[in-house]
């Protein structure tokens, strides 16, 4: 049997043979430690492997056909969307994620880039490094705002908790709802013309691909923020570029895009005002990336055992 893990997964390579030393002693265990965007390669990383482990790296049909003995993928990742699942529904590969690894990581990185944003962290770095002061930079908090949660999965329930550590009055619109104590259900645009705040935590799908236009961005309070850390489809890009431009809306926190970093210079939304953007590292945290390293071991162990775990 062979192992090949075709992208960095962020650990130490020690820890990923440590991982998979429990697993067939005889197994094979190949480790790239390089990226690649060449189909070709792809397919020769994993042409005789039967278990291919990857995160984010997007996988083609046609690298999927060139996978002959693949039976299993081991996707480092919580979303899918990168991979071609119908292709693997065809060859029956068992495609199994980490969902829940990040939701620590994600959270926090929605309240750090919506602290930021609202006190001027940025903009105060470089004034007391110029010698100025706070003139000009005196932000807002947190309570007594309305915080939009789309999408109250694991991440979005967390981030509504936090939300109301805040003091914050927490909605939701979410396609399944949970019991959430103190967090009140409304439709999505009654949610985006309600909240200062709206937090996107939905998974890109043909439904959700582009959910955010122009359209309900307009129904925005002036002074409201959105805040980005799911998939960058789900928000038509042009609109929100326009939406910040024009004053429709006062932010926006985004940490992904259309396209993975490193994005092209010319990206009009690099350019639009009251912009805070990363590179998606939402997910990554040391801890966040340990996690996910065990549990995709712990799928690949299920898997061999003849229960998998985790199928998406």
């Amino acid at each position: 049997m062979k192992i090949a893990v075709i992208e960095p997964l962020g650990v130490e390579t020690s820890l990923l043979k440590e991982l998979s030393s429990g697993l067939v002693p005889e197994a094979e265990f190949i480790i790239y430690d390089t990226r690649t965007t060449e189909t070709s390669e792809l397919i020769s990383r994993g042409a005789d492997a039967d278990i291919v482990v990857l995160a984010n790296q997007p996988v083609s049909a046609e690298v999927i056909a060139g996978w002959r003995q693949v039976k299993m993928l081991a996707v480092a990742f919580t979303g899918v969307d990168h991979i071609a699942l119908d292709a693997c529904r065809m060859r029956n590969i068992t495609v199994c994620n980490c969902a829940g690894y990040s939701t620590v990581a994600v959270a926090d990185l929605v309240f750090g880039m919506l602290i930021s944003h609202f006190r001027n962290l940025e903009p105060c770095n470089a004034a007391v490094r110029a010698g100025k002061t706070k003139e000009g930079l005196v932000g807002f908090e947190l309570e007594g705002k309305k915080f939009g949660v789309v999408g109250t999965g694991a991440i979005g329930s967390r981030v509504a908790r936090i939300a109301q550590a805040f003091g914050c009055e927490v909605y939701a619109y979410s396609r399944t709802r949970r019991e959430l104590s103190g967090v009140t259900y409304v439709g999505l645009d009654e949610l985006l013309s309600l909240c200062d705040i709206v937090s996107l935590h939905v998974p890109l799908t043909g439904e959700t691909r582009g959910m955010i236009h122009a359209g309900n961005l307009a129904l925005m309070k002036p002074s409201a923020v959105l805040i980005n850390t799911a998939r960058g489809p789900v928000v038509d890009s042009a609109a929100l570029t326009d939406a910040l431009n024009s004053g429709i809306i006062a932010g926006a926190c985004v940490d992904v895009f259309d396209v993975e970093p490193p994005l092209p210079l010319d990206t009009p939304l690099l350019h639009a005002k009251n912009l805070t953007a990363a590179p998606h590292i939402g997910f990554a945290t040391q801890e966040a990336l340990v996690k996910r390293a065990r549990m995709v071991f712990e799928n690949i162990q299920a898997f061999l055992d003849g229960s998998p775990k985790n199928q998406v």
